[in-house]
């Protein structure tokens, strides 16, 4: 008896210890927008000590974005990365079998999308959503833009002169470019933003004609198509990341980059999930995201969608991809997409 008596005793005090982490880290303070926020939200995430996040950022790239926050916050970040429709597949499953594993999920702006029409997210009131990019956090605020990918033309400096580089989409029909174009196959949100700032009927005779002329070298993975590039397995690449050859470049590959503008840029975005474990320390991760941790980004040549970070790819003319679009006509889109450039891939 006295033994169950103390055991029970021990039982509530550590719930009790437990419960403040709880209470502070209820939505009121995820949603709040007081002064203090930041400052309790720091003390409620140190209680928690850990947060799981799913990813599609390289995996090379995770170290310097996740180290200075752990460091900093003493907070252990779990990861698992994939790409981004493997991200958001393994959310919705887990999700629905009510496995609540995963605290934040920093995705592409469109899968994060489908997580917010699922119900998945939470509404978070971040200070720095002031500071970003137009267009990046939506109405409901349950994710928030991190990054913008940049789509660049990756081209293998030994095989293609930069002067005779084209210049507007139009160029890439000169004869010239035959059997010399390489493409990624996912890259649907690319075509079907092309094909609107060119008027829908006139772009998608631009795409036709480009398949049935010069052809389109369909090939899987941005990273891969890089690589090949630099080898010179492919002249050049239409749809790739700006970061991935810049990197490549920086150590002395064969490679460089071009934008027909106006460039298409895609979203990453970052959201905490309604389910999460460690709500606090997801929400510190989303606010650190979208602030300190934005230097991180530029450094990796990525386009920061917070405007305090000075970057020179705003100067280019840029349309971004719009997340329910993509979604909303995805049926639509993806039969021209299999039509024209799928069928059409040499």
């Amino acid at each position: 008896m006295i033994r169950r008596t103390l055991f029970g005793l021990v039982c509530v005090s550590v719930w009790g210890l437990a419960l403040p982490a709880f209470a502070q880290a209820d939505p009121n303070l995820l949603r709040s927008t007081a002064p203090d926020r930041s400052a309790k939200l720091a003390a409620a995430a140190k209680v928690e000590g850990a947060l799981t996040l799913y990813t599609s950022i390289a995996e090379k790239d995770l170290k310097p974005l996740i180290e200075p926050f752990e460091k900093k916050y003493g907070v252990k970040v779990s990861t698992w990365r994939a790409s981004g429709d493997s991200v958001m597949n393994r959310t919705l499953n887990e999700t629905k079998a009510k496995r609540y594993t995963v605290d934040v999920v920093h995705a592409g702006a469109v899968e994060l999308e489908v997580l917010h029409r699922e119900k998945m997210l939470q509404a978070v009131a971040s200070p720095h959503f002031a500071e970003l990019m137009p267009g990046s956090v939506p109405a409901h605020k349950e994710y928030a833009t991190t990054i913008y990918s940049m789509w660049v033309q990756a081209y293998n400096t030994g095989a293609v002169k930069k002067a005779d580089l084209p210049k507007t989409y139009q160029d890439l029909l000169d004869p010239k470019w035959k059997g010399r174009l390489g493409y990624e196959v996912e890259n649907i949100d690319w075509f079907v933003t092309v094909v609107q700032s060119m008027g829908e009927a006139k772009g998608l005779q631009f795409f036709r004609d480009l398949a049935s002329t010069n052809g389109i070298s369909v090939r899987k993975g941005h990273t891969n198509l890089t690589n090949m590039v630099a080898a010179g397995e492919v002249p050049v690449a239409l749809t790739v990341y700006n970061y991935m050859p810049e990197q490549l470049k920086k150590k002395g590959a064969p490679i460089d980059w071009t934008v027909l503008q106006p460039a298409v840029v895609r979203g990453n975005a970052v959201g905490v999930m309604k389910n999460a474990k460690n709500p606090a320390a997801a929400a510190l991760f989303m606010d650190y995201l979208l602030g300190e941790g934005q230097q991180a980004y530029a450094d990796l040549e990525y386009l920061p969608a917070n405007t305090k970070i000075a970057n020179s790819l705003r100067n280019y003319k840029m349309l971004v991809v719009d997340p329910e679009e993509s979604l909303d006509r995805r049926e639509k889109w993806r039969k021209l997409y299999d039509e024209i450039i799928m069928r059409g891939a040499k």
